[in-house]
């Protein structure tokens, strides 16, 4: 697999990292969701050049993850808006920080927290089953091949562009 073609590969995961797949791009995306909207703001929170920086935002408006929206005609001068696909990133963040929290503190203690705006109590985010909401852990998700591969690989696409492991299981439907 090659960074580059990564978006073209049969898997939600490497086409997903295709646009968010690199440090700078989520700690650009963790500072939309912590309020920074402008050029200035991102460079100075996470200290990206910003050669590097406007191409992370420039990649970010091009997945419709940002909008870059003129603030001031003279001169102009924009700021970043989370899209509606954007915000949807907001359990990946969330996810991240929980697993940073358990694994990456010292004995001070979690480094962020979260706290429930409707019910206004701290909490830890869990991933929990779309159809019976039980907590999901480790080990309870078994992959399945989607009808977008499934698709595909009836109209001729080869096996290979299918991640090793899944291919694997499914060496019987390629």
């Amino acid at each position: 697999m090659r960074w580059d073609n990564i978006d073209n590969e049969l898997c939600a995961i490497a086409r997903t990292l295709s646009v968010v797949g690199d440090r700078w791009t989520l700690l650009v995306i963790r500072d939309c969701f912590l309020g920074s909207r402008r050029f200035d703001e991102f460079q100075k929170g996470i200290g990206l050049s910003r050669h590097r920086l406007a191409d992370r935002l420039n990649k970010l408006v091009e997945n419709k993850v940002l909008e870059k929206v003129l603030y001031q005609e003279k001169p102009p001068r924009y700021e970043y808006l989370l899209t509606e696909r954007g915000k949807q990133l907001q359990p990946l963040l969330l996810v991240l920080a929980t697993w940073g929290n358990q694994w990456m503190t010292d004995k001070d203690g979690a480094l962020l927290e979260y706290e429930h705006r409707t019910c206004e109590q701290k909490t830890i985010p869990v991933l929990s089953c779309g159809e019976c909401g039980d907590p999901i852990k480790p080990g309870e998700i078994k992959t399945l091949l989607g009808p977008g591969i499934l698709k595909k690989l009836a109209q001729g696409e080869t096996a290979e562009n299918v991640p090793p492991g899944l291919a694997k299981k499914y060496q019987k439907k390629f």
